[in-house]
Order: structure tokens, then C-alpha cells, then sequence
């Protein structure tokens, strides 16, 4: 998949080259953003994507509709991701020794919709509360509210990310829990935007060679979007726990611009965590909230999908024996958190 668009990427930069050598009044740095055009193709129910609007001589020529007027420009936010790297994991809580830790990192993938930037600000602030000093917690955020505070959520980080929180674990007892909200399309691709940047997208089989590369004994992969079914094929395997909110052929449901959590994030993180510990009581408990959501909606079932490879139930079993659940986090958008904590 990455190869795919550094080739379409190197196709479309000869073509502005040679617009360029046409028209003065083209300019590095200075020209007009290049918008798609035609509908988006990654869809998660209920989120259409709309078709990119033509520039005209008003429009600020380094940003698209969702990036912010004010803060950094594109390439300010390019060159500052291995520094925003380094320093996220340098906030990383200390380890607990003697016992297993819960490692999370939290994914955010389409800047487009403030939902999925709720979501992982939320997990992170549900595994930290929650689950006290044995769990830290990590975000990778495509979102334009975040482009100062928060790294981008794309393959390059994901992979710095990993290799980083990879440095500090404890190879034989620490687990790690990927949690990746976003698009997804029928193809088993995730949506990894925050236009106009050209960020590579992430199939199953790049998502598993990423973790792959790692080599992490222990893991949880959580995968929140359409089809994500499609993910279990090459993510299961011995020390794996993985997640789906759909089934592979299944659409999931909850985003949109108008939502502020998916069906998923509502049933497993906030309702299904909250009440007890274990992820896959959880989420037995977050199927049978979103088969009766779907059913009162008249939706197509989503049909969310489990595996437990062996050995990580006993594992997980382990970390729980050292946490003393604290009391529920409630949820509110990451937005109006921000305006609250601007207002103070």
C-alpha cells in the first residue's frame, strides 16, 4: 500500500513541475493547495465524503477546509513530528516493576471528523484514571484542533512510536494495546488523513508487518472502522488479542460530523470498561449494547469479531491482578474539554 502512493505521489509532483515551468505565477511554498477531486471512497457508515471544492483566488494557498487558519502551516507541522515523537514518549508515566504493564497507544486516523479525536483522548484519559500506575498511554492524532499538542497519527510515527514504547517495555510480561479509530473501506484499508498533508494509508497486512517489526510478545490490537473484520487474518496468532467493530464484509456505525463517539468507542470504552476490567468482558457486553443500537435503528448488524491467540488471556489475566479499578471516567467531546480549560 505505501509503495502504491509514493508512486502516485512522485507522478503528481512531475505533473505540478511541469505546470510549474508553464506558469509563473506557480511558486514553492506560495502556490495553491491541489485538492482530489470526486467522492471519497474510505467511508465508515453514516460519514459521506464530500467531493473537494475548487480553490479560487481567496483561498490561503497552504491550507484545504481542515486545516486551521491560525497555528502552524503544513510544513511546519511535517518537520516537527520526530521532535513531538521523542517528546510524547519522554512524558511516558514510569514502569511499575515486579508486574505486567499495560501499554496503550491510541489512533485517530481521519482529521476530517472531530469523533475519532474524542475517542483516543478519551481512552487515553480511561486507561490512565482507570487503571492507575501500571497503564500508560500514548496518542497519535490527525485532528485540526491538534496539529501543536498532539504527533500525527500516520506510518511513520505509528512505526517511531512503537519502536520507542518497544524501548521501555519489559519484552517478557508488558503488553501493548493498539487502539485505532477511523474510515475503513471494503478493501480492509484505514483512512490515514489530515489534508492537504500526503500521508500513506495502512491495510491489514501493513498494520501486521508494522507490528511485526517490533515483535511484541504480548498485544491487543483494537480496530474501530467499516470492515475492520478484515484485520484479524493477518494480526491473530499466539500472545494477540484483537478487536474488530465490524465484521470483514460489515459496515460500523456512530461517526459522522455530527457524532461525538462511534457505536464501538461508546460501547466498549465507556460503557464496557467502566464496568469491569477485562477487554473481553467488555466487549461482550459493548456486542449485545450495539446489536440492540442497530436493531431500534433498523441498521445492518455490524457483527464485531474477537480472537484470542494463546497465552494473552492469561497474560491480561496477570496485569488485572494488579489493578485496583478506579472509579468511572465520563466521557465528554475533546472539544468542549478544550473550550472548558480555555475559558478557565
Amino acid at each position: 500500500m505505501r509503495s502504491v502512493v509514493i508512486v502516485v505521489i512522485a507522478l503528481i509532483a512531475g505533473v505540478l513541475l511541469t505546470l510549474a515551468i508553464g506558469d509563473k505565477r506557480f511558486q514553492i511554498g506560495g502556490g495553491s493547495a491541489i485538492a482530489p477531486t470526486g467522492s471519497g471512497v474510505l467511508t465508515h457508515a453514516g460519514a459521506e465524503a464530500a467531493p473537494a471544492s475548487s480553490l479560487d483566488d481567496s483561498t490561503d494557498a497552504t491550507t484545504s477546509s481542515d486545516w486551521p487558519r491560525s497555528g502552524p502551516s503544513p510544513e511546519q507541522v511535517l518537520y516537527a513530528q520526530p521532535r513531538m515523537v521523542r517528546d510524547t514518549l519522554r512524558r511516558l508515566t514510569p514502569r511499575v516493576s515486579g508486574t505486567p504493564n499495560l501499554y496503550v497507544l491510541a489512533l485517530a486516523g481521519d482529521g476530517g471528523e472531530d469523533v475519532f479525536a474524542n475517542e483516543v483522548e478519551y481512552a487515553s484519559r480511561l486507561f490512565a484514571q482507570r487503571f492507575g500506575s501500571t497503564t500508560h498511554t500514548v496518542i497519535l492524532e490527525n485532528n485540526p484542533g491538534s496539529l501543536s499538542t498532539r504527533p500525527l497519527a500516520n506510518w511513520t510515527n505509528l512505526d517511531a512510536m512503537l519502536e520507542g514504547l518497544a524501548d521501555v517495555m519489559h519484552p517478557e510480561q508488558d503488553i501493548l494495546l493498539l487502539y485505532i479509530t477511523t474510515h475503513g473501506d471494503e478493501d480492509h484499508n484505514l483512512l490515514i488523513d489530515m489534508d492537504p498533508l500526503p500521508l500513506d494509508q495502512i491495510g491489514a497486512a501493513d498494520l501486521a508487518g508494522i507490528l511485526r517489526k517490533h515483535g511484541f510478545k504480548w498485544k491487543v490490537v483494537v480496530v474501530n472502522a467499516c470492515y475492520s473484520g478484515g484485520f484479524i487474518p493477518p494480526l491473530r496468532g499466539a500472545g494477540t488479542l484483537v478487536l474488530t467493530s465490524a465484521r470483514a464484509d460489515r459496515s460500523s456505525f456512530g461517526c459522522g460530523s455530527a457524532s461525538d463517539i462511534t457505536y464501538f468507542g461508546k460501547a466498549w470504552l465507556v460503557d464496557g470498561l467502566n464496568r469491569t476490567p477485562d477487554f473481553v468482558d467488555a466487549f461482550q457486553q459493548a456486542k449485545h449494547e450495539i446489536d440492540a443500537w442497530e436493531r431500534k435503528d433498523q441498521l445492518t448488524a455490524s457483527e464485531p469479531q474477537l480472537s484470542v491467540g494463546p497465552g494473552i488471556a492469561a497474560q491480561l489475566a496477570l496485569w488485572r491482578n494488579g489493578v485496583t479499578p478506579g472509579p468511572a471516567v465520563s466521557f465528554k467531546p475533546a472539544t468542549v474539554e478544550k473550550a472548558q480549560i480555555a475559558a478557565q
